[in-house]
């Protein structure tokens, strides 16, 4: 069984000219804001930092093998944990988009399927808050009412990491398609 580490990690990542809008939500009510950038998580945990040369040559294969695509998020939908916990998610357009980059990536590297565990399956989704009891209904009423949708063109996915309890950063963005970086 390979190494795992919840320290890298493959993501969607929305370009930085549209994060704005998303990193307002999240500064006020996602814990997260600071460790990890606006992203759909496709791979997580993932191969530890010292291993990204092995790996590194399959995402450029996967990459390769699919095509930018638009992708739009419009609507929020929220997860419900345990002890009341919720977490509140745009949901990326076209989901099946995503589901077949994440297939991709999956089938290519099958010891990384955490993401696929649950019985939905995998759920493409860009946290962008957490609450606890019935706190979640309203504030999806709000963000929802008050939210412009943002678009973008995915052009790439990105491996990340972070040391010890630093923010995550790019180590290497893998274009899809012919995308230049």
């Amino acid at each position: 069984m390979p190494l795992k580490t919840h320290h890298t990690a493959v993501v969607a990542m929305p370009p930085p000219e549209v994060w704005e809008p998303i990193q307002a939500i999240r500064r006020q009510h996602d814990r997260n804001v600071r460790r990890w950038m606006p992203h759909v998580t496709l791979l997580y945990p993932f191969a530890p930092y010292e291993q990204f040369d092995a790996v590194l040559p399959t995402l450029i294969d996967v990459g390769q093998q699919l095509a930018p695509f638009a992708v739009t998020l419009a609507t929020f939908h929220a997860f419900t944990h345990t002890r009341g916990q919720s977490t509140i998610w745009l949901a990326p357009e076209p989901r099946d988009a995503f589901v077949a980059l994440h297939a991709t990536l999956h089938a290519a590297l099958p010891a990384y399927a955490e993401q696929a565990r649950f019985a939905a399956g995998f759920t493409p989704h860009l946290s962008v808050a957490q609450t606890l009891g019935q706190a979640r209904h309203a504030l999806l009423e709000t963000l929802q009412a008050t939210w412009q949708p943002v678009q973008f063109t995915l052009a790439s996915c990105m491996l990340i990491w972070r040391e010890a309890e630093a923010p995550f950063r790019i180590f290497r963005e893998i274009p899809l398609g012919n995308a230049a970086h």
